[in-house]
């Protein structure tokens, strides 16, 4: 065991055997290929880097884009640890990990934030370069095989490791289970709303899609002052919520066109900003149809590889609409994830009317079918 300092604090820079004098392992749960169901397995923690962290996983959310990949409509290769939206506290640090402390209580973000690259530099760290970095393996199967975590993270598991820049400190007293909606699907939303819609007052708003993410966006929209905020759903319940929420009106798609619903509330002319929730181009040509000519339209809900969308160019140039896809909500992580934290705390921003149900790891693919069939908005595993 190497004892080492960083800016003044003491660090302790092991192996994953050397941390505890003993093989370190854990469950966690595999996804073995598209359309299986995951397999809660027993595995073999490998060593961490320099600056890497070790989190001991208190919650995670259960997310549509967990079952994009189980469905195979994302891009991740099996074999995978599955989950990318947690809270938890640092159990180890890496000799060179500046931003964290042992001790400290995390959310973890999809999103990293490494602080150095171009485009962290530049004002666009929800696009930093390890985003696209090639993934580090972080655990092993009992066969050997190496396996990575999704989305750099595999919060479907008891602990994790992780670079630093995917995990932010705050401090809180809010239930884990509500904290570890912000990394993903609160930050999503809610900067969706704010980063990339730049509601001001006064704007009208339409979100197409009452998940998770859509419902955080309509809390978004809500809090930046806009005068009307129309949720477009095709569930009775996910709307009823939405209302909840901070829906003004609600339309159900499975009633009627949404696009001529949404220009009669609006006198015709169509809202100021459009998000898109759901990630599909049907939807997406909704909300281009129901923004205002010089409006805005935010793209939200993550497409299927290789979904193609098009568009009447002399009919774009002359609407001069703003059209824009929205990565984790245009987010600083370091930035945005204490003030959600904060509103949260104040009772203005409301994590706890997300959750639809607390399940054990064991649970998990129960949560992904109900969660594909409409019936919940968060399962959030709880250990």
């Amino acid at each position: 065991m190497q004892r080492q300092t960083v800016s003044g604090t003491v660090r302790l820079y092991v192996s994953a055997v050397a941390r505890t004098g003993k093989e370190e392992t854990m469950r966690a749960a595999i996804f073995t290929g598209a359309g299986e169901a995951l397999s809660i397995a027993e595995v073999k923690e490998l060593a961490p880097g320099p600056r890497d962290v070790v989190v001991e996983i208190a919650a995670s959310g259960v997310c549509h884009t967990d079952l994009g990949v189980l469905k195979g409509s994302l891009p991740y290769p099996p074999p995978l640890v599955l989950g990318h939206e947690a809270c938890g506290r640092v159990t180890w640090a890496g000799s060179e990990v500046s931003t964290v402390n042992v001790g400290d209580l995390v959310i973890s973000s999809p999103d990293p934030m490494c602080g150095r690259c171009y485009f962290c530099i530049h004002g666009q760290p929800n696009l930093c370069e390890l985003l696209f970095a090639p993934p580090t393996p972080r655990v092993a199967l009992s066969d050997g095989t190496e396996v990575c975590g999704m989305s750099g993270l595999g919060t479907f598991a008891e602990e994790m490791t992780v670079h630093e820049a995917y995990v932010v400190p705050i401090q809180s007293d809010l239930p884990p289970e509500q904290l570890a909606l912000i990394g993903c699907g609160v930050n999503t939303g809610m900067g969706a709303a704010i980063n990339g819609g730049q509601i001001q007052p006064g704007m009208t708003v339409a979100v197409i899609g009452c998940g998770g993410v859509g419902l955080s966006a309509i809390q978004g929209a809500r809090l930046s002052g806009a005068s009307e905020v129309i949720a477009v759903d095709t569930l009775a319940a996910k709307l009823e919520v939405a209302a909840r929420l901070g829906a003004t009106q609600v339309i159900n798609a499975s009633e009627g066109d949404p696009v001529e619903a949404v220009l009669a509330a609006t006198g015709g002319r169509g809202v100021d900003v459009a998000l898109e929730v759901v990630g599909l181009v049907s939807t997406t040509q909704q909300a281009l149809a129901m923004a205002r000519r010089g409006g805005t339209v935010v793209m939200v809900g993550a497409p299927p590889l290789g979904a193609r969308l098009e568009l009447d160019a002399f009919d774009f140039f002359m609407s001069q609409k703003r059209f824009t896809g929205s990565v984790f909500g245009h987010a600083n992580i370091r930035r945005d994830f204490p003030r959600y934290v904060r509103l949260a705390e104040r009772g203005a921003l409301d994590l706890d009317g997300l959750i639809s149900a607390r399940i054990s790891l064991d649970e998990v693919n129960d949560a992904l079918g109900a969660l594909e069939r409409g019936e919940r908005i968060r399962s959030v595993i709880v250990h």
